[in-house]
């Protein structure tokens, strides 16, 4: 009997050494990804914005609130990657302008590595989409590098360079920053008066072309951003290339309750990857040694072959 026990112990133990390392280097990285029955609703506002009004035909200023509502598409997921739908709605506050901009967004991505798929009927504003880059998130242990990021307003990504280290809300993060160059986003008309173009009547052909600047502040062993902040400027030029109006010209920043809410939930995913790589592993190895010890004590006490 007493041999009985000692080899229970020591298979017990050694089960448990060999256990720890398989948790904290491959496991964990299976268990923690985004999540495919994805439900969020971010909130952003942007002071003093300035856009063309299709209501009123010229250019107004107010206070703008946006919201943003993220779902996951669950049918179309899979062990490796989610599919989530977006839908942005812009009300004027000021102007008292309700929905002056709606948009869709599918998007598929990696649930590991963060990085576009095309799949799944991915699209803007129900047009398809190439995604390329970062969608949504940065991968998990993030470095202090660039990476490609994809943005939504020009369909393409762009190179988002690490720029600093800082704190938001006590929590760690990485400062990203990403300038995207003048991009040429739609093509439609508009009547040539309210332009300002003269010598012509009727509808005049004009590009909106975009422009903007957008700083990610992010949970660096999640990879979730915690703060966003989207400096967008969009024009309207005609055929000649000349700039006839403003579309739309904003900074947009997270509302403080939004950003509390991601800095809570990029912690209790922090917490939880610590969990599965360091404290898990650590306690399954000390007791797998506790384990193969007692056993080898017990081995060699006295009558313990009997």
């Amino acid at each position: 009997m007493g041999r009985i026990s000692t080899l229970v112990l020591i298979g017990f133990g050694a089960f448990f050494i060999a256990l720890a390392p398989l948790l904290k280097f491959w496991a964990a990285g299976q268990i923690v990804s985004a999540p495919a029955a994805q439900f969020g609703i971010l909130r952003l506002e942007a002071k003093g914005a300035q856009y063309f009004s299709l209501q009123d035909l010229k250019v107004l200023t107010g206070d703008l609130d946006i919201i943003v509502t993220t779902r996951g598409d669950v049918k179309d997921a899979n062990s490796q990657r989610v599919v989530w739908d977006e839908a942005t709605v812009v009300n004027d506050v000021t102007n008292k302008r309700p929905q002056i901009d709606i948009s869709e967004r599918r998007s598929a991505f990696d649930r590991y590595t963060g990085l576009g798929v095309n799949c799944c009927g991915s699209s803007i504003k129900k047009a398809p989409v190439t995604l390329e880059g970062q969608i949504y998130k940065f991968p998990f242990d993030v470095e202090k590098k660039t990476y490609k990021v994809f943005n939504s307003t020009a369909g393409k990504a762009f190179d988002t360079k690490f720029v600093r280290e800082d704190k938001v809300n006590g929590l760690p993060v990485y400062v990203f920053e990403q300038t995207a160059p003048p991009t040429k986003t739609e093509t439609r008309t508009a009547p040539a008066n309210v332009l300002g173009v003269t010598g012509t009547t009727g509808d005049v052909q004009v590009d909106r072309w975009y422009d903007g600047k957008t700083t990610y502040w992010v949970e660096p062993v999640t990879g979730s951003p915690v703060r966003q902040e989207m400096q967008r400027h969009e024009v309207l030029k005609t055929q000649d290339g000349v700039e006839r109006s403003v579309a739309f010209a904003a900074t947009a920043k997270m509302t403080e309750k939004t950003v509390d809410d991601l800095v809570k939930t990029a912690q209790e995913g922090k917490n939880t990857i610590n969990l599965l790589r360091n404290i898990i592993p650590l306690v399954l190895l000390i007791v797998g040694v506790v384990l193969v010890l007692a056993g080898v004590v017990l081995g060699r006490r006295p009558g313990a072959a009997e």
